[in-house]
């Protein structure tokens, strides 16, 4: 009955559009569901956790499940670890609003962290599908864990390994409108042509994408759970058009979770408090989140060598075989703030985690 129908100004109907997405959504949905059933049966898994206290005052309505997608790699798991340790120091302090925990393992099959860390198992997508793009796993893994898990709290906040609390974080979403650290390398507007493929026009101007990733953002929940289907097939639907993979390369994920939420009509709050990545940024002083994404390499007289092997560096990726040993040596005179303080976090995450430089 919808078959060729048009509206007045000659564009194909909006529910047209409205039943093909769907369509498209169940088809892969089906087909990434009934391959890994068919593969291994039923996933085991663990949910929630860690639940104990929370902070001063903390609102229920406001609480935030933590949630972050890794794999079972050792470089991932040790990452993991550091990051689930601020969480439990930073949980029950006052002005927190962090709820339980959850990392989503994506690799398939229990891991050595299982005991440590709550976490849930899922499936990775099928074998090839992410064409070598381990992170397109991402927005799978949370549309099967929004699928099984039992999730108290209305909101959630995505977040990574690499992620390190520096004081408690607080809900910073506004009911409806999700709070989302913007990146200046997402930039929708300069890349139209591209979007268009995955965010056409009668939706509106592609400014309506905002300039944001993933992670880290609040959302609310029934929120996600429409948005990551989505999100889901567009990051797939750009991995296998070319000159889109080509174009946004290890971002793409990222582009395709800020296309799946203007699709939906979710505009996220801008929030450039929500973390600092260093070396880049100095200071802590009004951030919640270390994200250490970047490597560190600094003269012994504190000056930066970015690109360069510094005489003295602290690079996650140094730790892609073993994780970083305890008491790392902290930088020179003259780093900035941000730096040192990430360091002296780690040395103190590493410091009380148990069995730390343990084969996993």
């Amino acid at each position: 009955m919808m078959s060729g129908r048009k509206n007045a100004a000659g564009r194909t109907s909006p529910w047209l559009l409205i039943l093909i997405s769907v369509g498209c959504f169940f088809a892969t949905y089906n087909f990434l569901t009934m391959h890994a059933r068919g593969r291994d049966g039923p996933r085991k898994f663990l949910v929630g956790g860690d639940r104990g206290s929370y902070g001063s005052g903390s609102d229920p309505a406001k609480r935030f499940h933590v949630a972050l997608t890794a794999t079972d790699a050792l470089y991932s798991q040790w990452q993991s670890r550091i990051m689930h340790y601020w969480y439990k120091e930073m949980r029950g302090r006052p002005g927190s609003d962090m709820g339980g925990f959850t990392r989503i393992l994506h690799s398939g099959k229990p891991d050595g962290l299982m005991d440590e860390i709550p976490t849930m198992v899922v499936d990775p997508l099928p074998e090839g599908k992410d064409k070598g793009y381990i992170v397109l796993n991402r927005p799978w893994a949370f549309v099967q864990w929004l699928q099984k898990a039992k999730i108290d709290e209305d909101y959630i906040l995505m977040a990574e390994p690499d992620h390190v609390f520096v004081k408690p974080l607080p809900n910073l979403a506004h009911g409806d409108e999700p709070a989302a650290f913007p990146f200046f390398y997402i930039k929708p507007t300069e890349n139209e042509k591209i979007l268009r493929k995955f965010f056409p026009e009668e939706k509106g101007p592609v400014s309506k994408i905002d300039p944001i990733g993933n992670s880290p953002v609040i959302i609310k929940k029934a929120q996600l759970e429409k948005i990551a289907p989505t999100w889901m097939n567009v990051s797939l639907k750009m991995k296998e058009d070319q000159e889109t993979d080509k174009a946004f390369g290890w971002v793409l994920e990222m582009y395709a979770y800020a296309v799946a939420s203007a699709l939906h009509g979710v505009h996220h709050s801008l929030r450039k408090d929500f973390m600092i990545q260093p070396p880049w940024d100095l200071k802590t002083d009004n951030t919640f989140i270390i994200h250490y994404t970047y490597g560190c390499d600094y003269t012994m007289k504190g000056q930066l060598t970015y690109g360069k092997i510094g005489e003295w560096r602290f690079d996650k990726r140094s730790y892609l075989q073993s994780p970083p040993p305890r008491n790392l040596s902290l930088p020179p005179p003259g780093v900035p703030e941000s730096v040192v303080t990430l360091v002296k976090m780690v040395n103190e995450a590493t410091a009380n985690i148990p069995g730390w430089e343990d084969d996993r």
